[in-house]
């Protein structure tokens, strides 16, 4: 709302510069979420609304984070308040990317809110069933392909699927776009859910994964630069570099409070926000199947626990020692903050690569 009055004043032409408003996004969001995240702390440690560590089925994790038990949670609100008043000043509000990251973020802010509420007020309750959550993220899934699909279908390059390493062949899926946005919704946001389990290391991981995605907007959204690289050229979506400045910004400035030992932790109202995000910003900007490289650690987590649970049905014997993957490298006597900075240098690398790739 901010960048729209200052856009009508001609003298202030600088504003009308997204790398500009990007800068000033980032720095907007992380300094709300110092200063908010300070204040929102010092609330819940009043109210005593902290994580009941012991709500899990390994005694050893319980011992693992016997240290973490009533530490103050629900943290994400914090990371998405902080990304949307900065949107709101610095993003065009009108553009259309811009209002569907927005719906996005309140969708799943509501969701994991709900979901963190019910695990800090029912005793031995571990939040919304499997199902329930799986369907209002399928819900937003669905309703998302439906608005790209149909908004995308005046491009040319509309439901195709832009491969990394090729440039040439993009294979159209046509009405089963619908699917797949659908399933990188739903798959995404329960990804780095998956990955908060360590201190700092989602939101670290997402910082990176915002770093990678606002230069990838940036890129599409201008014409010479997608012309040169050979990408899918989306108008529009250059707000949301600024979008991922914000994201990037707001994360670090719970990332200060997140850190080990952690003075908060994120909860569902952040992390199932964060996944939604990424993954919708990945869909925009038509690098669907680069977010598998960009978003490993994320997609590494997510699929050792689908083989941890597979294996286990047929043979009932475990690949991991305890799923997902960073519990793992706990069971085999690796400190917190090892496993936390060598997966971020992980995430690091594969996002340059995946740049390189472009």
């Amino acid at each position: 709302m901010l960048y729209n009055w200052l856009y009508s004043i001609n003298s202030l032409e600088i504003f009308k510069y997204i790398s500009f408003r990007a800068c000033l996004a980032a720095v907007t969001a992380f300094l709300i979420s110092i200063f908010f995240g300070q204040w929102f702390i010092k609330r819940l440690r009043i109210l005593k609304v902290g994580e009941d560590t012991t709500k899990t089925d390994s005694e050893e994790l319980k011992r693992m984070h016997f240290d973490k038990k009533n530490t103050p949670t629900m943290g994400g609100i914090v990371v998405n308040v902080s990304i949307l008043a900065s949107v709101l000043f610095w993003c065009n509000i009108y553009n259309e990317y811009v209002l569907l990251m927005m719906f996005t973020l309140i969708w799943f802010g509501v969701l994991g809110f709900i979901d963190d509420y019910i695990k800090l007020t029912q005793k031995n309750a571990a939040g919304l069933s499997d199902v329930s959550k799986l369907l209002f993220q399928s819900a937003l899934g669905l309703i998302l392909g439906l608005i790209l699909y149909f908004h995308f279908s005046k491009f040319t390059w509309g439901t195709q699927l832009v491969i990394p390493f090729v440039k040439d062949f993009r294979p159209d899926v046509g009405p089963f776009y619908i699917l797949v946005v659908a399933f990188f919704i739903v798959g995404m946001s329960n990804a780095v859910n998956l990955t908060d389990g360590l201190d700092g290391l989602a939101i670290g991981c997402s910082i990176i994964a915002g770093i990678a995605f606002a230069v990838i907007a940036y890129a599409s959204g201008r014409v010479d630069f997608s012309d040169y690289l050979r990408i899918p050229y989306v108008p529009g979506s250059g707000e949301l570099s600024i979008f991922c400045a914000a994201l990037v910004g707001g994360s670090l400035g719970f990332l200060w409070y997140n850190c080990f030992p952690a003075q908060i932790f994120m909860g569902d109202t952040g992390s199932l926000t964060l996944g939604g995000m990424l993954g919708l910003i990945a869909l925009i900007v038509k690098q669907e199947l680069l977010m598998v490289i960009i978003g490993g650690i994320f997609v590494a987590e997510a699929v050792s626990v689908l083989v941890q649970k597979f294996f286990y049905k047929m043979t009932k014997r475990r690949v991991f020692r305890c799923a997902p993957l960073h519990h793992h490298f706990q069971f085999k006597g690796w400190p917190e903050t090892k496993i936390t900075i060598r997966f971020c240098i992980i995430a690091a690398m594969l996002a340059v690569f995946s740049l390189i790739l472009l």
